[in-house]
């Protein structure tokens, strides 16, 4: 299905963005990443720094003048609203908000024919917890950043976004009220962020653009008050 194709993965090294890349990699994609992790065969930087995004850019053009997927996936820090500073939360921002659109920008020249961008936002991007402001503030950023790519890159490339839920990316068998308080009766892997990253590159979602795909077992969905279905809150 992706044979030949140029894939272009940020935060790639760990985790969901790992999985992505594997999933490419066995499909035939060629694909790009770069990481701040120092350990690997991928380019090594920091997508808060525009220039470590134009070095990256600048060498995957080397040796493909078009590039077919982007995948936005590195993750923001997250602080609260009690010690997270201004630089903290500008931090969170350049990763998760401004680095996508700016990667974007740069290869916007460059996307081949049915190219897609998929930018991974979060379920945070509609509930929160305490003390999550950087993490929130950079998904629900990048969120509503896809609807408008999708507009201004309408005829060149679709864009989507896809919110995750609990995704468990150690392995761990997750068992009791952990998997069972969610609709689906488990917490999620992160086979089920890169099946919905592979479908929406593909072929099969050439008429879906500027959506949000919420992939959380059914968590936000679940009405919870105090009393209700054995919820209690302990104050």
């Amino acid at each position: 299905m992706f044979q030949g194709k140029v894939v272009v993965v940020t935060g790639g090294a760990n985790g969901i963005g790992k999985c992505i890349v594997n999933e490419f990699r066995a499909k035939g994609a060629q694909v790009y990443v770069i990481d701040k992790q120092q350990a690997g065969e991928h380019f090594v930087g920091d997508i808060a720094r525009k220039e470590d995004l134009e070095a990256f850019v600048a060498e995957i053009l080397k040796k493909h003048p078009k590039v077919d997927c982007i995948i936005n996936n590195a993750l923001p820090q997250m602080k609260g609203i009690d010690e997270c500073s201004w630089d903290d939360f500008q931090y969170a921002l350049s990763v998760g908000v401004t680095a996508p659109f700016y990667l974007v920008k740069l290869l916007q020249n460059n996307l081949a024919e049915g190219a897609s961008i998929i930018n991974i936002s979060s379920s945070r991007d509609r509930m929160s917890q305490p003390q999550t402001e950087s993490y929130t503030a950079a998904k629900g950023g990048i969120a509503a950043l896809t609807h408008a790519l999708a507009v201004s890159l309408a005829g060149k490339a679709r864009v989507n976004s896809i919110s995750p839920g609990w995704i468990d990316t150690t392995n761990t068998l997750f068992e009791g009220a952990d998997a069972v308080q969610q609709p689906a009766g488990r917490v999620g892997h992160p086979m089920d962020i890169a099946n919905m990253v592979l479908f929406l590159c593909s072929d099969k979602a050439g008429f879906i653009t500027g959506e949000n795909i919420c992939i959380d077992g059914g968590m936000t969905k679940q009405m919870i008050y105090h009393g209700d279905n054995n919820w209690i809150l302990n104050v």
